[in-house]
Protein backbone atom coordinates (compact mmCIF):
# COMPACT_ATOMS: atom_id res chain seq x y z
CA UNK A 1 0.00 0.00 0.00
CA UNK A 2 2.92 2.24 0.72
CA UNK A 3 4.56 1.98 -2.44
CA UNK A 4 1.70 1.82 -4.70
CA UNK A 5 0.27 5.19 -2.77
CA UNK A 6 3.63 6.99 -3.34
CA UNK A 7 4.26 5.44 -7.28
CA UNK A 8 0.25 6.46 -7.83
CA UNK A 9 0.95 10.25 -6.82
CA UNK A 10 4.75 10.75 -8.09
CA UNK A 11 2.78 9.56 -11.29
CA UNK A 12 -0.16 12.01 -10.81
CA UNK A 13 1.84 15.03 -9.64
CA UNK A 14 4.37 13.94 -12.45
CA UNK A 15 1.54 14.19 -15.18
CA UNK A 16 -0.42 17.41 -13.57
CA UNK A 17 3.00 19.21 -13.42
CA UNK A 18 4.45 18.06 -17.02
CA UNK A 19 1.04 18.48 -18.90
CA UNK A 20 0.86 22.34 -16.91
CA UNK A 21 4.41 23.12 -18.11
CA UNK A 22 3.88 21.54 -21.51
CA UNK A 23 0.69 23.91 -22.03
CA UNK A 24 2.97 26.68 -21.00
CA UNK A 25 5.99 26.20 -23.54
CA UNK A 26 3.35 25.24 -26.45
CA UNK A 27 1.27 29.05 -25.35
CA UNK A 28 4.40 31.35 -24.71
CA UNK A 29 5.02 31.97 -28.19
CA UNK A 30 1.34 32.81 -29.28
CA UNK A 31 1.48 35.02 -26.18
CA UNK A 32 4.09 37.04 -27.83
CA UNK A 33 2.64 37.13 -31.19
CA UNK A 34 -0.64 37.96 -30.07
CA UNK A 35 0.81 40.91 -27.65
CA UNK A 36 4.45 41.24 -29.02
CA UNK A 37 7.45 41.31 -26.59
CA UNK A 38 6.65 44.45 -24.55
CA UNK A 39 3.39 43.36 -23.52
CA UNK A 40 4.85 40.07 -22.64
CA UNK A 41 6.94 41.47 -20.68
CA UNK A 42 4.23 42.55 -18.70
CA UNK A 43 3.26 38.77 -18.44
CA UNK A 44 7.31 38.30 -16.98
CA UNK A 45 6.37 41.29 -14.16
CA UNK A 46 3.44 39.93 -13.17
CA UNK A 47 5.67 36.21 -12.54
CA UNK A 48 7.94 38.30 -10.67
CA UNK A 49 5.13 39.73 -8.30
CA UNK A 50 3.55 36.31 -7.87
CA UNK A 51 7.42 35.49 -6.33
CA UNK A 52 7.13 38.63 -4.22
CA UNK A 53 3.92 37.87 -2.72
CA UNK A 54 5.13 34.26 -1.81
CA UNK A 55 6.29 35.51 1.11
CA UNK A 56 2.38 36.46 2.49
CA UNK A 57 2.21 33.05 2.63
CA UNK A 58 3.52 33.01 5.89
CA UNK A 59 4.82 29.18 5.32
CA UNK A 60 0.53 28.13 6.00
CA UNK A 61 0.25 25.91 2.75
CA UNK A 62 3.51 23.85 3.56
CA UNK A 63 2.28 23.88 7.42
CA UNK A 64 -1.05 22.39 6.26
CA UNK A 65 0.52 19.89 4.03
CA UNK A 66 2.62 18.57 7.34
CA UNK A 67 -0.02 19.06 9.82
CA UNK A 68 -2.62 16.81 7.67
CA UNK A 69 -0.62 14.28 6.85
CA UNK A 70 0.74 14.12 10.78
CA UNK A 71 -3.43 13.97 11.47
CA UNK A 72 -4.13 11.55 8.85
CA UNK A 73 -2.02 9.50 10.74
CA UNK A 74 -3.24 10.31 13.73
CA UNK A 75 -6.79 9.88 13.17
CA UNK A 76 -7.85 13.37 14.18
CA UNK A 77 -10.82 14.89 12.08
CA UNK A 78 -11.79 17.61 13.99
CA UNK A 79 -8.53 19.15 14.37
CA UNK A 80 -7.95 18.37 10.41
CA UNK A 81 -10.97 20.22 9.77
CA UNK A 82 -10.31 23.10 12.33
CA UNK A 83 -6.75 23.44 10.98
CA UNK A 84 -8.50 23.76 7.44
CA UNK A 85 -10.59 26.31 8.62
CA UNK A 86 -8.37 28.39 10.59
CA UNK A 87 -6.10 28.79 7.74
CA UNK A 88 -8.46 29.00 5.20
CA UNK A 89 -9.82 32.57 6.83
CA UNK A 90 -6.07 33.77 7.04
CA UNK A 91 -5.67 33.35 3.63
CA UNK A 92 -8.66 34.99 2.18
CA UNK A 93 -7.90 38.22 4.11
CA UNK A 94 -4.32 38.05 2.80
CA UNK A 95 -6.01 37.33 -0.80
CA UNK A 96 -8.28 40.68 0.06
CA UNK A 97 -4.98 42.57 1.72
CA UNK A 98 -3.12 41.58 -1.88
CA UNK A 99 -6.00 43.12 -4.14
CA UNK A 100 -6.06 46.52 -2.53
CA UNK A 101 -2.39 46.82 -2.17
CA UNK A 102 -1.67 46.40 -5.36
CA UNK A 103 -4.50 48.24 -7.17
CA UNK A 104 -3.53 51.10 -4.57
CA UNK A 105 0.05 51.45 -5.82
CA UNK A 106 -0.96 50.47 -9.29
CA UNK A 107 -0.50 53.88 -11.03
CA UNK A 108 3.01 54.27 -9.17
CA UNK A 109 4.47 51.07 -10.80
CA UNK A 110 2.89 52.26 -14.71
CA UNK A 111 4.33 55.50 -14.39
CA UNK A 112 7.34 55.71 -12.21
CA UNK A 113 8.99 51.63 -12.27
CA UNK A 114 8.22 49.97 -15.77
CA UNK A 115 9.77 51.27 -18.56
CA UNK A 116 7.21 50.95 -21.48
CA UNK A 117 8.14 52.61 -24.85
CA UNK A 118 5.21 51.47 -27.34
CA UNK A 119 2.11 50.41 -24.67
CA UNK A 120 0.06 53.66 -23.54
CA UNK A 121 0.54 54.26 -19.75
CA UNK A 122 -2.81 53.57 -19.01
CA UNK A 123 -2.79 49.87 -20.43
CA UNK A 124 -0.12 49.42 -18.33
CA UNK A 125 -1.77 50.81 -15.47
CA UNK A 126 -5.06 48.45 -15.89
CA UNK A 127 -2.71 45.68 -16.60
CA UNK A 128 -1.08 46.06 -12.97
CA UNK A 129 -4.34 46.30 -11.59
CA UNK A 130 -5.93 43.73 -13.55
CA UNK A 131 -2.29 41.16 -11.82
CA UNK A 132 -3.48 42.39 -8.20
CA UNK A 133 -7.09 40.79 -8.78
CA UNK A 134 -5.55 37.56 -10.95
CA UNK A 135 -3.34 37.34 -8.16
CA UNK A 136 -5.86 37.65 -4.86
CA UNK A 137 -7.90 35.34 -6.97
CA UNK A 138 -5.27 32.61 -6.92
CA UNK A 139 -4.21 33.32 -3.70
CA UNK A 140 -6.25 30.51 -2.01
CA UNK A 141 -5.40 27.98 -4.18
CA UNK A 142 -1.29 27.15 -2.82
CA UNK A 143 -3.53 26.43 0.38
CA UNK A 144 -6.30 23.91 -0.94
CA UNK A 145 -3.28 22.65 -3.18
CA UNK A 146 -1.43 22.10 0.44
CA UNK A 147 -4.42 20.55 2.13
CA UNK A 148 -4.95 17.97 -0.79
CA UNK A 149 -1.46 17.04 -0.85
CA UNK A 150 -1.09 16.53 2.77
CA UNK A 151 -4.65 14.31 2.59
CA UNK A 152 -2.53 11.98 -0.21
CA UNK A 153 -5.37 13.13 -2.81
CA UNK A 154 -2.81 14.33 -5.54
CA UNK A 155 -4.69 12.21 -8.24
CA UNK A 156 -7.78 14.68 -7.66
CA UNK A 157 -5.63 17.50 -7.20
CA UNK A 158 -3.37 16.76 -10.59
CA UNK A 159 -6.96 16.32 -12.78
CA UNK A 160 -7.73 19.73 -11.50
CA UNK A 161 -4.73 21.43 -12.77
CA UNK A 162 -4.53 19.55 -15.78
CA UNK A 163 -8.22 20.68 -16.88
CA UNK A 164 -7.51 24.76 -15.45
CA UNK A 165 -4.11 24.97 -17.08
CA UNK A 166 -5.71 23.88 -20.12
CA UNK A 167 -8.78 26.34 -20.23
CA UNK A 168 -6.15 29.04 -18.96
CA UNK A 169 -3.42 29.04 -21.31
CA UNK A 170 -5.77 27.69 -24.51
CA UNK A 171 -8.68 30.14 -23.55
CA UNK A 172 -6.18 32.67 -23.39
CA UNK A 173 -5.00 32.63 -27.03
CA UNK A 174 -9.09 32.20 -28.25
CA UNK A 175 -9.64 35.27 -26.66
CA UNK A 176 -6.59 36.95 -28.04
CA UNK A 177 -7.16 35.75 -31.10
CA UNK A 178 -11.08 36.27 -31.83
CA UNK A 179 -11.31 39.16 -29.31
CA UNK A 180 -8.89 41.66 -28.63
CA UNK A 181 -5.10 41.28 -28.45
CA UNK A 182 -4.15 43.31 -25.65
CA UNK A 183 -2.74 43.03 -22.26
CA UNK A 184 -6.01 43.81 -20.57
CA UNK A 185 -8.39 40.75 -22.33
CA UNK A 186 -5.60 38.58 -20.89
CA UNK A 187 -5.28 38.78 -17.62
CA UNK A 188 -9.16 39.38 -17.65
CA UNK A 189 -9.57 36.21 -18.78
CA UNK A 190 -7.04 34.94 -15.64
CA UNK A 191 -8.98 36.31 -13.26
CA UNK A 192 -11.63 34.42 -13.90
CA UNK A 193 -10.26 30.61 -14.67
CA UNK A 194 -8.06 30.79 -11.76
CA UNK A 195 -11.10 32.33 -9.70
CA UNK A 196 -12.97 28.85 -10.69
CA UNK A 197 -9.80 26.65 -10.17
CA UNK A 198 -9.60 28.03 -6.38
CA UNK A 199 -12.95 27.59 -5.92
CA UNK A 200 -13.13 23.63 -6.97
CA UNK A 201 -10.00 22.97 -4.87
CA UNK A 202 -11.22 24.13 -1.97
CA UNK A 203 -14.61 22.32 -2.43
CA UNK A 204 -12.49 19.42 -2.76
CA UNK A 205 -10.51 19.57 0.16
CA UNK A 206 -13.56 20.18 2.63
CA UNK A 207 -15.11 17.61 0.34
CA UNK A 208 -11.81 15.07 1.24
CA UNK A 209 -11.92 15.89 5.13
CA UNK A 210 -12.37 13.02 7.61
CA UNK A 211 -16.02 12.86 8.93
CA UNK A 212 -16.62 14.56 12.41
CA UNK A 213 -19.83 15.83 14.44
CA UNK A 214 -19.47 19.14 14.94
CA UNK A 215 -18.86 21.76 12.08
CA UNK A 216 -15.19 23.30 11.58
CA UNK A 217 -14.25 26.50 13.64
CA UNK A 218 -11.11 28.71 13.56
CA UNK A 219 -8.68 27.61 16.47
CA UNK A 220 -6.14 29.59 18.19
CA UNK A 221 -5.16 26.83 19.80
CA UNK A 222 -4.15 24.86 17.03
CA UNK A 223 -2.20 27.80 15.48
CA UNK A 224 -0.15 28.20 18.55
CA UNK A 225 0.90 24.25 18.30
CA UNK A 226 1.97 25.01 14.46
CA UNK A 227 3.29 28.44 15.15
CA UNK A 228 6.95 27.62 15.35
CA UNK A 229 7.35 25.88 11.88
CA UNK A 230 5.43 27.95 10.13
CA UNK A 231 7.37 31.09 11.52
CA UNK A 232 10.19 29.55 10.52
CA UNK A 233 8.55 29.02 6.60
CA UNK A 234 7.90 31.98 6.71
CA UNK A 235 11.62 33.22 7.30
CA UNK A 236 12.47 31.10 4.76
CA UNK A 237 10.19 32.30 2.37
CA UNK A 238 11.11 36.19 3.23
CA UNK A 239 14.91 35.56 2.67
CA UNK A 240 14.49 32.93 -0.41
CA UNK A 241 11.95 35.64 -2.14
CA UNK A 242 14.64 38.15 -1.69
CA UNK A 243 17.81 36.27 -3.55
CA UNK A 244 15.64 34.36 -6.14
CA UNK A 245 13.37 37.51 -6.96
CA UNK A 246 15.63 40.46 -6.26
CA UNK A 247 17.42 40.63 -9.45
CA UNK A 248 14.24 40.49 -11.36
CA UNK A 249 13.04 43.34 -9.02
CA UNK A 250 16.32 45.25 -10.34
CA UNK A 251 16.28 44.36 -13.84
CA UNK A 252 12.53 45.17 -13.96
CA UNK A 253 13.40 48.90 -12.72
CA UNK A 254 16.91 49.20 -15.45
CA UNK A 255 15.91 47.37 -18.28
CA UNK A 256 13.02 48.35 -21.36
CA UNK A 257 10.25 46.15 -20.62
CA UNK A 258 10.89 44.70 -23.67
CA UNK A 259 14.45 43.83 -22.93
CA UNK A 260 12.69 42.37 -19.20
CA UNK A 261 10.40 40.41 -21.17
CA UNK A 262 13.68 38.35 -22.65
CA UNK A 263 15.03 37.83 -19.06
CA UNK A 264 11.80 36.79 -17.93
CA UNK A 265 11.35 34.62 -21.51
CA UNK A 266 14.84 32.66 -20.28
CA UNK A 267 13.77 32.24 -16.77
CA UNK A 268 10.27 31.22 -17.31
CA UNK A 269 11.55 28.21 -19.74
CA UNK A 270 14.46 27.51 -16.92
CA UNK A 271 11.99 27.10 -13.89
CA UNK A 272 9.68 24.49 -16.03
CA UNK A 273 12.29 22.44 -15.07
CA UNK A 274 10.77 22.85 -11.04
CA UNK A 275 7.32 21.28 -13.10
CA UNK A 276 9.58 17.38 -12.75
CA UNK A 277 10.78 18.39 -9.86
CA UNK A 278 7.61 18.60 -7.55
CA UNK A 279 5.78 15.93 -8.52
CA UNK A 280 8.43 14.42 -6.91
CA UNK A 281 9.04 16.36 -3.49
CA UNK A 282 4.76 16.73 -3.32
CA UNK A 283 4.32 13.07 -3.56
CA UNK A 284 7.04 11.94 -0.82
CA UNK A 285 6.98 15.15 1.76
CA UNK A 286 3.57 13.72 3.22
CA UNK A 287 5.11 9.96 3.28
CA UNK A 288 8.69 11.57 5.05
CA UNK A 289 6.48 13.52 7.42
CA UNK A 290 4.94 10.07 8.64
CA UNK A 291 8.22 8.32 8.93
CA UNK A 292 9.81 11.32 10.89
CA UNK A 293 7.08 11.58 13.33
CA UNK A 294 6.90 7.25 13.67
CA UNK A 295 10.90 7.47 13.70
CA UNK A 296 11.25 4.65 11.17
CA UNK A 297 14.82 5.55 10.26
CA UNK A 298 15.47 2.86 7.64
CA UNK A 299 12.83 3.45 5.56
CA UNK A 300 13.16 7.17 5.87
CA UNK A 301 16.91 6.83 4.93
CA UNK A 302 15.24 4.70 1.40
CA UNK A 303 12.91 7.02 0.47
CA UNK A 304 14.82 10.20 0.62
CA UNK A 305 17.94 8.32 -1.60
CA UNK A 306 15.36 7.09 -4.23
CA UNK A 307 14.09 10.84 -3.94
CA UNK A 308 16.59 12.35 -4.56
CA UNK A 309 17.95 9.74 -7.82
CA UNK A 310 14.55 10.31 -8.91
CA UNK A 311 15.04 13.87 -9.24
CA UNK A 312 18.54 13.43 -10.94
CA UNK A 313 16.43 10.73 -13.03
CA UNK A 314 13.78 13.82 -14.43
CA UNK A 315 16.01 16.66 -14.15
CA UNK A 316 19.43 16.49 -15.15
CA UNK A 317 18.97 14.89 -18.48
CA UNK A 318 16.80 17.86 -19.77
CA UNK A 319 18.18 20.73 -17.45
CA UNK A 320 21.37 19.19 -18.98
CA UNK A 321 20.20 18.98 -22.60
CA UNK A 322 18.97 22.54 -22.38
CA UNK A 323 22.08 23.98 -21.00
CA UNK A 324 24.39 22.87 -24.06
CA UNK A 325 22.17 23.40 -26.54
CA UNK A 326 20.04 26.72 -26.00
CA UNK A 327 19.67 28.04 -29.57
CA UNK A 328 18.34 25.04 -30.95
CA UNK A 329 15.59 24.38 -28.40
CA UNK A 330 14.67 28.18 -28.61
CA UNK A 331 14.59 28.29 -32.58
CA UNK A 332 12.58 25.50 -32.31
CA UNK A 333 10.16 26.75 -29.72
CA UNK A 334 9.62 30.11 -30.91
CA UNK A 335 10.84 30.37 -35.26
CA UNK A 336 12.36 33.94 -33.99
CA UNK A 337 15.81 34.89 -34.82
CA UNK A 338 15.50 37.66 -32.19
CA UNK A 339 14.27 36.04 -29.71
CA UNK A 340 17.15 33.22 -29.73
CA UNK A 341 19.40 35.92 -30.02
CA UNK A 342 18.61 37.89 -27.07
CA UNK A 343 18.00 34.86 -24.71
CA UNK A 344 19.97 31.79 -25.55
CA UNK A 345 22.96 32.59 -23.11
CA UNK A 346 20.44 34.02 -20.57
CA UNK A 347 18.54 30.35 -20.83
CA UNK A 348 21.75 28.28 -20.61
CA UNK A 349 22.80 30.29 -17.64
CA UNK A 350 19.28 29.83 -15.56
CA UNK A 351 18.73 26.08 -16.50
CA UNK A 352 21.89 25.63 -14.89
CA UNK A 353 21.23 27.19 -11.75
CA UNK A 354 17.51 25.32 -12.42
CA UNK A 355 19.47 22.28 -12.37
CA UNK A 356 21.76 22.76 -9.37
CA UNK A 357 18.29 24.25 -7.63
CA UNK A 358 16.22 20.70 -8.35
CA UNK A 359 19.25 18.85 -7.01
CA UNK A 360 18.40 20.17 -3.30
CA UNK A 361 15.01 19.78 -3.32
CA UNK A 362 14.93 16.09 -1.28
CA UNK A 363 17.45 17.30 1.44
CA UNK A 364 15.12 20.38 1.55
CA UNK A 365 11.85 18.44 2.02
CA UNK A 366 13.74 16.12 4.77
CA UNK A 367 14.77 19.24 6.95
CA UNK A 368 10.90 19.89 6.98
CA UNK A 369 9.69 16.79 7.28
CA UNK A 370 12.01 17.23 10.80
CA UNK A 371 10.51 20.35 11.00
CA UNK A 372 13.57 21.85 10.99
CA UNK A 373 13.34 25.20 8.94
CA UNK A 374 16.45 27.24 10.20
CA UNK A 375 19.39 26.09 8.34
CA UNK A 376 17.14 26.95 5.19
CA UNK A 377 16.81 30.29 7.03
CA UNK A 378 20.09 31.09 8.18
CA UNK A 379 22.43 29.99 4.92
CA UNK A 380 19.67 32.51 3.19
CA UNK A 381 20.36 35.20 4.91
CA UNK A 382 24.27 34.74 4.19
CA UNK A 383 23.23 34.33 0.56
CA UNK A 384 21.57 37.46 0.71
CA UNK A 385 24.94 39.58 2.80
CA UNK A 386 27.30 38.19 0.40
CA UNK A 387 25.43 37.74 -3.16
CA UNK A 388 23.19 40.64 -3.46
CA UNK A 389 26.46 43.30 -3.43
CA UNK A 390 27.67 40.96 -6.19
CA UNK A 391 24.50 41.19 -8.07
CA UNK A 392 24.13 44.78 -8.00
CA UNK A 393 27.96 45.00 -9.32
CA UNK A 394 27.02 42.50 -11.96
CA UNK A 395 24.43 43.80 -13.34
CA UNK A 396 25.91 47.42 -13.45
CA UNK A 397 28.92 46.11 -15.57
CA UNK A 398 27.07 43.39 -17.47
CA UNK A 399 23.59 43.64 -17.38
CA UNK A 400 21.28 40.90 -17.10
CA UNK A 401 23.65 38.29 -17.69
CA UNK A 402 24.92 39.31 -14.28
CA UNK A 403 21.38 38.53 -12.44
CA UNK A 404 21.50 34.95 -14.24
CA UNK A 405 25.34 34.26 -13.34
CA UNK A 406 24.34 35.58 -9.66
CA UNK A 407 21.30 32.87 -9.90
CA UNK A 408 24.20 30.10 -10.91
CA UNK A 409 26.28 30.91 -7.55
CA UNK A 410 23.60 30.93 -5.22
CA UNK A 411 22.45 27.42 -6.02
CA UNK A 412 25.63 26.20 -6.37
CA UNK A 413 26.76 27.16 -2.61
CA UNK A 414 23.93 25.37 -1.75
CA UNK A 415 25.65 22.38 -2.59
CA UNK A 416 28.59 23.05 -1.46
CA UNK A 417 27.59 24.06 1.91
CA UNK A 418 24.31 23.38 2.62
CA UNK A 419 23.99 19.43 2.13
CA UNK A 420 27.09 19.22 4.36
CA UNK A 421 25.74 21.27 6.94
CA UNK A 422 22.52 19.09 6.77
CA UNK A 423 23.87 15.85 7.50
CA UNK A 424 26.09 17.01 10.32
CA UNK A 425 22.46 16.58 12.15
CA UNK A 426 20.42 14.32 9.71
CA UNK A 427 21.34 11.26 8.02
CA UNK A 428 25.13 11.37 8.88
CA UNK A 429 26.19 8.50 7.32
CA UNK A 430 24.25 9.52 3.85
CA UNK A 431 26.36 12.11 2.84
CA UNK A 432 28.94 10.78 0.54
CA UNK A 433 26.45 8.29 -1.00
CA UNK A 434 24.18 11.68 -1.87
CA UNK A 435 27.01 13.63 -3.52
CA UNK A 436 28.38 10.66 -5.27
CA UNK A 437 25.72 8.14 -6.34
CA UNK A 438 22.47 10.29 -5.96
CA UNK A 439 23.99 13.56 -8.05
CA UNK A 440 27.73 13.13 -9.09
CA UNK A 441 26.84 10.38 -11.11
CA UNK A 442 23.61 10.92 -12.80
CA UNK A 443 25.25 14.87 -13.63
CA UNK A 444 28.62 13.77 -14.76
CA UNK A 445 27.36 11.10 -17.03
CA UNK A 446 24.59 14.14 -18.70
CA UNK A 447 27.71 15.91 -18.73
CA UNK A 448 30.42 13.77 -20.75
CA UNK A 449 27.43 12.99 -23.44
CA UNK A 450 26.67 16.69 -23.57
CA UNK A 451 30.08 17.58 -24.59
CA UNK A 452 30.65 15.27 -26.96
CA UNK A 453 27.54 15.77 -28.79
CA UNK A 454 27.86 19.57 -28.90
CA UNK A 455 31.40 18.45 -30.52
CA UNK A 456 30.20 16.56 -33.11
CA UNK A 457 26.73 19.02 -33.96
CA UNK A 458 27.61 20.98 -36.81
CA UNK A 459 25.49 24.77 -37.24
CA UNK A 460 23.47 23.13 -40.25
CA UNK A 461 20.18 25.01 -39.30
CA UNK A 462 17.19 22.83 -40.49
CA UNK A 463 14.23 21.96 -38.20
CA UNK A 464 15.32 18.56 -38.96
CA UNK A 465 19.10 18.88 -37.72
CA UNK A 466 17.95 20.53 -35.07
CA UNK A 467 15.26 18.33 -34.09
CA UNK A 468 18.16 15.16 -34.03
CA UNK A 469 20.30 17.63 -32.02
CA UNK A 470 17.46 17.90 -28.86
CA UNK A 471 16.28 13.85 -29.06
CA UNK A 472 19.65 12.19 -29.14
CA UNK A 473 21.21 13.52 -26.45
CA UNK A 474 17.60 13.63 -24.56
CA UNK A 475 17.41 9.88 -25.32
CA UNK A 476 21.03 9.16 -24.75
CA UNK A 477 21.26 10.93 -21.26
CA UNK A 478 17.92 9.56 -19.84
CA UNK A 479 19.16 6.24 -20.87
CA UNK A 480 22.60 6.63 -19.10
CA UNK A 481 21.25 8.15 -15.74
CA UNK A 482 18.65 5.28 -15.77
CA UNK A 483 21.35 2.77 -15.85
CA UNK A 484 23.74 4.71 -13.58
CA UNK A 485 21.20 5.07 -10.73
CA UNK A 486 20.03 2.20 -8.16
CA UNK A 487 16.99 2.62 -8.02
CA UNK A 488 16.35 3.09 -11.42
CA UNK A 489 18.16 -0.34 -12.22
CA UNK A 490 16.05 -1.81 -9.45
CA UNK A 491 12.87 -1.11 -11.24
CA UNK A 492 14.29 -1.87 -14.74
CA UNK A 493 15.42 -5.29 -13.16
CA UNK A 494 11.76 -5.90 -12.19
CA UNK A 495 9.97 -5.12 -15.19
CA UNK A 496 12.50 -7.75 -17.25
CA UNK A 497 12.34 -10.22 -13.76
Amino acid sequence: MFKSTIKKNVIANLTGKAWSGLIQLVFVPLYIKFLGMEAFGLIGFFIMLQGLLSVLDLGLSTTLNRELACRSANGNAQEAKDIVRTMEWIYWSIAIVIAVGIIVVAPWIGRSWVNAKGLPAQSVQNAIVLMGLVAAAQWPFSLYSGGLMGLQKQVLLNTIRILMATIQAGGAVLVLWLFSSSIEAYFTWQIGIVGIQTVLTGYFLRSSLPKSAKAPTFSRDLLRQCWRFAAGMTGISAVATILTQIDKVILSKLLSLEQFGYYMLAFTMGSTLMFLVSPVSAALFPKLSELVAAEKTEELIRLYHKGCQAVSLFTFPVGILIAFFPQEILMLWTRDSSIVKNTHLLLSLAIVGCVLNAAVTMPYMLQLAYGWTSLSFYKNIIAIIILIPLLVFLIHYIGAVGGAITWVLLNAGYILFEIPLMHCRLMRREMKRWYIIDVGLPAACCVIIGVILKMLFTDNVTTLTRFIAITIPLGSMFLACALALPFSRDYLRRINS
